[in-house]
C-alpha cells in the first residue's frame, strides 16, 4: 500500500500535529527530509500524497534547494497530490519562496497585528465540491494558528473550498481573547484609533483552496485541519485523504487531545531517558516563571499563550518536541544519537534557561516601568531576544541548536519505527 509522506524539515510542532493526526487515522505514513526529496525519493517511490505541515515557507523552500523544488513540482505534475497546511500552503503558492503549484500569491498584511490571529473561525464551505465532506453544516469551525492569507484572484483553475465568516468562541488577536472583550467599546476604540482587533479583514477571504497542476492536484489550507480534538477540522482532513488518495482511514473520530505535560516517559533510562526527563522539567520550570510574571498563560493542553513580542511560539515548539520524544521508544540509531548528544544538549539548555530567566524578568520589569525614567530600553530587550532566539521567524541564538537536536532525534526515532 502506498503511504503518505510528511515533508519534515522546518515543521517542528506543526509536523508533530500532522504526524499525530495521520497516526490517529491509522493511515500509512513516513517522514521525508528535504535532502531525500532532492535526491529523488518522490520519483523512486511516489507517495499517495505529500503532506507539508506548517512552519515558515521560506525556510522550507530554502531547505529543498533547486533540486528539491524541481522534484516536488515534477511529482505533482506527474499525478501526485500535494496537501499543505499554513506554511505548507504558502510554499505551494507562486512567487518568491513558492513552488508555483497554485497561481495565486501570498497576500501582504497591511498591519502586523493581522498576523497574530489564532483559534477557531467559522467558515462557509463550498457547495457541490467532492472535497467538502457532507454533514458539516453551513458554518463549521476550523482552527487557524497565526495564518497568512491568499491573494485572492477569481479564476476557474483555483477553487475555494472554504472562506472565513467570523471568529469562534476561542479566537484570539495577539494576547487578547475576543470573547472577553465588550464588542461596543472595542468598536468605539477601533474607530477612534484606527485599530484592527476584530478580524473583519478575514471575512470572505479564502481559507482552503484546491486546483490542478499538470496531472496532479493540490489542496492548500491556512486552517490546521490536523489540530487535536477539533472534530470538524479532523473530519475534513480524513475526507480529503480518502478522496484524494483512495486510502481509507482505519479509525474514525477526531484526533485525540494532546496533553504535553501528561505524556509519560517511555524512553528507557539506559538510553538517556533521565536526561530527557530533566530537559522536560527544566522547560516546565521556565514556563512557570513566565506564568508567574504574567508573560505566559494557558491556551490548551498543547499550546500556551504569550504576551505580544515574547517569543513564546519558539519555546512551545521546543517543549512539544521534548515531551513527544521522551514518550517514544528509541531504536538503536536514535538511542546512539541521543547518547552522543545528551550532555551537550543539557549544557546548552542550562545556558539557555539562565539567559531566558533574565530576559523574562527584564520583559516584566519593562512592562511595569514603562513610561518612567527608569524604563528598560527596548534595544536591551531586543538584544536579549536575538541572543536567545535569533531573528523573528528565523531561529538562531542559543535556541537553534536545541531545537535542531530534538528535531533530529524525533525524526530518527520515528524513522526506526519508534512511534
Amino acid at each position: 500500500m502506498s503511504s503518505i509522506h510528511i515533508y519534515w524539515d522546518e515543521s517542528h510542532i506543526w509536523g508533530l500535529l500532522v504526524w499525530r493526526a495521520l497516526r490517529a487515522l491509522g493511515l500509512p505514513h513516513r517522514l521525508l527530509r528535504a535532502r531525500e526529496i532532492a535526491q529523488g525519493a518522490l520519483s523512486r517511490n511516489p507517495p499517495a500524497a505529500l503532506v507539508v505541515p506548517g512552519g515558515t515557507a521560506r525556510r522550507k523552500f530554502t531547505a529543498l534547494g533547486p533540486e528539491g523544488v524541481a522534484a516536488v513540482r515534477d511529482y505533482v505534475r506527474g499525478g501526485g497530490v500535494y496537501l499543505g497546511f499554513c506554511g505548507g500552503a504558502g510554499l505551494g503558492l507562486t512567487g518568491r519562496d513558492g513552488l508555483g503549484l497554485c497561481p495565486w500569491k501570498r497576500r501582504a498584511f497591511s498591519d502586523r497585528i493581522q498576523h497574530t490571529n489564532s483559534g477557531h473561525m467559522h467558515v462557509r464551505p463550498a457547495q457541490d465540491n467532492p472535497l467538502v465532506p457532507p454533514g458539516l453544516g453551513p458554518a463549521p469551525l476550523l482552527p487557524v494558528w497565526w495564518p497568512a492569507r491568499f491573494e485572492y484572484e477569481p479564476r476557474d483553475d483555483v477553487r475555494v473550498l472554504a472562506a472565513y465568516t467570523g471568529p469562534g468562541p476561542d479566537f484570539w488577536t495577539a494576547d487578547l481573547p475576543l470573547a472577553s472583550i465588550p464588542r461596543g467599546p472595542l468598536e468605539d476604540l477601533e474607530t477612534q484609533y484606527g485599530l484592527a482587533i476584530w478580524p473583519r479583514y478575514m471575512e470572505g477571504q479564502p481559507c482552503l483552496v484546491e486546483g490542478s497542476f499538470g496531472a496532479g492536484r493540490y489542496v492548500l489550507s491556512y486552517s490546521h485541519l490536523e489540530t487535536p480534538a477539533s472534530p470538524q477540522a479532523n473530519a475534513w482532513l480524513a475526507h480529503l485523504v480518502r478522496t484524494l488518495t483512495g486510502l481509507a482511514p482505519a479509525h474514525g473520530g477526531p484526533t485525540p487531545a494532546w496533553d504535553l505535560e501528561a505524556l509519560t516517559r517511555r524512553w528507557p533510562d539506559e538510553a538517556g531517558g533521565e536526561a530527557l526527563a530533566a530537559a522536560k522539567a527544566g522547560l516546565e520550570a521556565s514556563f512557570r516563571q513566565g506564568l508567574d510574571q504574567l508573560l505566559f498563560f494557558r491556551r490548551n493542553a498543547w499550546l500556551f499563550g504569550w504576551r505580544r513580542g515574547i517569543p513564546g511560539g519558539a519555546l512551545n515548539a521546543l517543549y512539544s518536541l521534548v515531551c513527544q520524544v521522551q514518550n517514544l521508544e528509541p531504536g538503536p540509531g536514535a538511542a546512539r544519537l541521543w547518547h552522543e548528544g545528551q550532555a551537550d544538549f543539557l549544557e546548552q539548555l542550562e545556558l539557555f534557561r539562565h539567559g531566558l530567566a533574565g530576559y523574562l524578568l527584564a520583559e516584566r520589569l519593562a512592562m511595569t516601568m514603562s513610561g518612567t525614567i527608569n524604563a528598560i530600553p527596548e534595544e536591551v530587550l531586543t538584544g536579549q531576544r536575538l541572543a536567545l532566539f535569533g531573528a523573528h521567524m528565523d531561529f538562531g541564538g542559543l535556541f537553534a541548536p536545541l531545537l535542531e537536536t530534538m528535531d533530529e532525534l524525533f525524526a530518527a526515532t520515528i524513522t526506526e519505527g519508534g512511534g
